[in-house]
């Protein structure tokens, strides 16, 4: 398991170069690029600027673990839902142009319509991550779902969306939410989405609700050795924040390897 960072919060105001100093720095060995944020990794970028954040990554110890976008295909629009495929298909375009080997998409929660049942959106949203899934695979970048949204951060639901894709390129983000614990274990929804964990989002170590523990022994059961990315809110002290994330994470991961 390697340690790696979520932009969103703490660096969400780094460019590209102070993201891979400070992760050096203080032994982050990976990253996942936020999404409208200030280190401006966008599809909007030009061939030649991709090439130069691709080399910058490359020329340094910090990996880029991969892309965080926040595309959706909950919504009872078809219009809005392929604005959301096609975004996501450009994304999935810049993520092979800078090196990245994926891109985080999430589910946003379930229409507030009485007619449109849940089934019904869970199949589309297979539809649409089978979709996008196909089109990154020709360009070897996985698609990974983010567990979250109000009610479709429900592990089951999740697998149903997963289920329902059906496409060997939709992969899973575990995010290490409240939801995913039952009576203080994880082990019925972990094993639910471990088959397609890809990615794992989490949040600050002390959190007393989860069972970070036991987290870190069933990553190791399945013999995981992705990222585990810090989503972690910004703090006028980053160093001093990262230096104690690395020694707790350090800490638990020791302790799942005894």
């Amino acid at each position: 398991m390697k340690l790696g960072l979520v932009t969103y919060n703490l660096a969400k105001d780094w460019d590209v170069a102070t993201i891979i100093e400070r992760c050096a720095k203080n032994g982050f060995e990976g990253v996942e690029l936020r999404t409208t944020h200030a280190h401006g990794v966008e599809v909007t970028l030009s061939a030649t600027e991709r090439r130069e954040v691709r080399g910058k990554f490359e020329q340094s110890a910090v990996a880029l673990a991969g892309l965080g976008s926040a595309f959706e295909y909950h919504d009872p629009d078809p219009a809005e839902v392929r604005r959301n495929i096609e975004g996501t298909k450009d994304y999935a375009k810049l993520a092979a142009d800078v090196g990245a080997p994926g891109i985080k998409v999430r589910p946003n929660g379930f229409p507030d319509d009485p007619k449109i049942t849940r089934e019904q959106t869970i199949r589309q949203i297979g539809e649409s991550l089978a979709e996008c899934g196909e089109f990154a695979q020709s360009y070897g970048v996985e698609v990974r779902l983010e567990v979250h949204g109000h009610r479709t951060s429900d592990p089951a639901v999740i697998r149903a969306i997963v289920d329902a894709a059906a496409h060997p390129n939709v992969f899973v983000c575990w995010n290490s939410n409240s939801q995913e614990a039952v009576n203080g274990s994880i082990e019925t929804n972990f094993e639910l989405l471990q088959d397609r964990i890809r990615l794992v989002h989490m949040r600050d170590l002390y959190v007393g609700d989860y069972p970070w523990r036991e987290l870190f022994l069933r990553l190791r059961g399945i013999g995981y050795q992705g990222f585990c990315l810090a989503e972690i809110p910004a703090s006028p002290e980053p160093d001093r924040i990262m230096g104690y994330y690395r020694a707790l994470f350090d800490a638990y991961r020791d302790l799942a390897a005894q």
